[in-house]
């Protein structure tokens, strides 16, 4: 299956589990100021989650668009994205483990058709200190799952949740962990706030034995670890507790939030553990082959950087957002010079968004209108937008190669390349790695300083107009 397909079979078979499918939010929630984007697919629907009544119902399912601009470095590896979709079902004080678990198997096995071999989940291992049990009720519905497709189903305790010796769990099936298990606003248990619900969640992921290990796990890496060999396919929730003023206690209404990644699942169905390769993002680097004539074997990182950015910024014109230097505005224009500036890299000096943003409208015209109803508004605004930084960058890349010979560039510097010749601090620092020119330790503390200085003198020159 491709990805096409598993969204709309997960889709189909949400609706044939009673499931309303309601339509995806933007990235950006305007009446939700306390985040830039939508981060995940659970976000839109937080306040049913804490309470109140949807109008569609107790059972609810989407494909929820989502945008993490904090992975914007961990780009051009195998696995991670700035924008991404989410398979999401939820259950508001309706069904729970004993039926989402099952459920979210017979999808990941019978219906994607993934090797149950190769599955591997997490569980909760309880918190004494706040009398929160551990799962031990997840932990034998998997028992029971792997057991009846004929995998093996040992446990292991994860005493810490670093890597190193200690925690490897020398293929276990099911792991348990503390942090990596709760969820809510707060983050683990002992953090979150009186007056929030939380509780145990359970993931899973597919595992690649053909990754090398990474030297700091050893032969011990374990399901949460960063080596690459596991990679997370979904999570569900299990909202149950309440967090009072003297500790937990048992919400009246039990929840059921689950989210999978639609980009890993897909790659897992074709069985790489490189996402590019899926169909949502691997005809946008076939474009990129063509119009650069190399390879991405040899270019991974750049054509995934290309790749995803573009996706990214497609969305947000597509949801409304336009370029600006301000908030959504500006990470869409930070996505846009990014991958400008990577294609540099390639060798396309030349504007391309007019051949490659098509070809990524054309992968989601089929499944949300709203694309097929902007595509013309959207390339509009990415092509303008690459146009003008385009003239930008070559006259910011000549300034920053005169600093080659001096060998390293100091925050004074980084801000007359921002201020006067509009080349944004973010891509200096990036472009001066990769040309072999050192920044000051101290360059964030004077670039800082020198903005500073330029604010006053805006502010003294606005007083003294009549």
């Amino acid at each position: 299956m491709d990805a096409h397909e598993i969204r709309r079979a997960f889709l189909t078979l949400q609706r044939e589990r009673g499931h309303v499918v309601i339509d995806r939010a933007p990235l950006v929630l305007y009446d939700d100021p306390t985040t830039l984007f939508t981060g995940s697919g659970m976000q839109p629907l937080l306040p049913y989650l804490l309470g109140a009544d949807h109008p569609d119902g107790v059972r609810l399912a989407d494909s929820q668009t989502c945008l993490r601009v904090q992975d914007i470095e961990d780009v051009g590896d195998n696995r991670h994205t700035t924008f991404f979709e989410m398979l999401g079902n939820w259950s508001l004080g309706d069904y729970f483990k004993a039926e989402q678990l099952p459920a979210f198997w017979h999808f990941l096995t019978d219906i994607v058709g993934l090797d149950p071999d190769r599955i591997y989940v997490t569980a909760y291992s309880g918190d004494p200190d706040n009398d929160i049990p551990k799962d031990v009720e997840a932990a034998q519905i998997w028992t029971d799952l792997f057991t009846a497709a004929g995998v093996s189903a040992d446990q292991v305790d994860l005493v810490t949740e670093e890597h190193g010796a200690e925690v490897g769990n020398h293929g276990a099936r099911i792991a348990f962990y503390q942090k990596k298990n709760w969820w809510c606003r707060g983050g683990s248990a002992a953090d979150m706030p009186p007056g929030e619900p939380g509780g145990p969640d359970s993931e899973v992921f597919y595992l690649y034995p053909d990754i090398d290990h990474d030297p700091a796990y050893g032969a011990n890496c374990h399901q949460n670890c960063d080596c690459g060999r596991y990679i997370e396919l979904g999570n569900s929730v299990f909202m149950q507790y309440g967090r009072t003023e003297t500790g937990f206690e048992l919400l009246p209404r039990r929840n059921v939030d689950y989210g999978g990644g639609l980009e890993r699942i897909a790659a897992a169905a074709i069985d790489t553990p490189d996402i590019y390769r899926i169909s949502l993002l691997w005809p946008i680097v076939e474009q990129l082959q063509t119009l650069s004539g190399l390879k991405y074997e040899d270019n991974t990182e750049a054509m995934r950087v290309i790749a995803d950015h573009l996706r990214g910024a497609t969305f947000l014109a597509v949801d409304g957002v336009k370029p600006s230097n301000k908030e959504q505005g500006y990470v869409m224009r930070r996505l846009i010079r990014r991958a400008v500036r990577y294609a540099f890299a390639l060798g396309i000096e030349d504007d391309f968004f007019a051949g490659i943003v098509p070809v990524i409208t054309g992968l989601y015209i089929d499944d949300y209108p709203e694309v097929a109803a902007r595509q013309n508004e959207v390339v509009a605004v990415l092509v303008k937008e690459e146009a003008a930084f385009r003239r930008t960058l070559r006259k910011g890349l000549r300034e920053l190669r005169q600093f080659r010979r001096a060998g390293q560039i100091g925050g004074a510097e980084l801000f007359v390349l921002q201020d006067t010749f509009g080349f944004p601090v973010e891509l200096s620092t990036e472009e001066a790695g990769s040309l072999g020119i050192a920044l000051d330790p101290n360059w964030r503390a004077e670039f800082d300083d020198k903005l500073d200085e330029q604010r006053r003198r805006s502010q003294q020159a606005s007083k003294m107009k009549p």
